[in-house]
């Protein structure tokens, strides 16, 4: 049975939208937090939007040509955003740098996700630069969206090892397995109203071993 009403969220993507798959699945359950209420792309051929509409969740496209600057692409974002009153904002694969005006209306409310254990490796390429820096461990981070790039408080981790032989193709498999895991795990706190966040920190009244995964080294 479902506890409460349920955060309306908007997953944000640009193309398939796996980690939206994996939101929309965890959604599904009757005692999850929150709903996938809305899935935004600024695609109009996005193929997560095929995907959210088989399963009956509202969509909508809003191509960023189509308009002046960055700002207004986002006033238009955020219009519908409003139009669907939603609660909570999750970026998927979203693939467009945000503006201050636009993280300031969601603050606290918006969450992503990054194919690193930040803070390291910020930006794009995190696999390639992992293995040429030679570390150990990578992982996947889901953090609140500050006008920073992949700057904000973090909120979940999953940490993978590095092994012989791994490519970035093979790296960013069994990292991506894991930002699956998490980034449920990430929007169930903040929905449940159990995160708080105190400067770069993120507290739940838990222990930090509760919100980072460590997977096993492959045999």
């Amino acid at each position: 049975m479902s506890v409460g009403p349920r955060k309306r969220v908007a997953a944000l993507i640009s193309g398939r939208g796996s980690n939206m798959i994996s939101l929309m699945a965890a959604a599904r359950q009757p005692d999850y937090p929150a709903e996938i209420a809305l899935v935004l792309s600024n695609k109009l051929d996005a193929p997560g939007l095929v995907t959210a509409r088989d399963a009956g969740i509202a969509t909508a496209a809003l191509s960023h040509k189509d308009h002046a600057s960055r700002e207004d692409f986002e006033r238009a974002m955020h219009a519908v955003l409003e139009e669907h009153a939603i609660d909570l904002v999750c970026l998927a694969g979203f693939m467009r740098l945000l503006t201050p005006w636009f993280v300031g209306q969601w603050q606290g409310r918006m969450l992503n996700i990054h194919p690193a254990l930040l803070p390291s490796f910020r930006g794009l390429h995190t696999h390639e630069r992992a293995l040429e820096d030679g570390v150990k461990i990578h992982g996947a981070t889901v953090h609140f969206v500050v006008p920073d790039m992949d700057a904000g408080p973090i909120i979940a981790q999953a940490a993978v090892p590095v092994v012989d032989g791994d490519t970035p193709a093979t790296l960013a498999a069994r990292v991506l397995a894991q930002e699956h895991v998490i980034y449920p795990l990430a929007l169930k706190l903040v929905a449940s109203g159990a995160t708080r966040i105190d400067g770069n920190r993120v507290l739940t009244g838990e222990q930090v071993s509760d919100h980072l995964l460590v997977v096993p080294t492959p045999a």
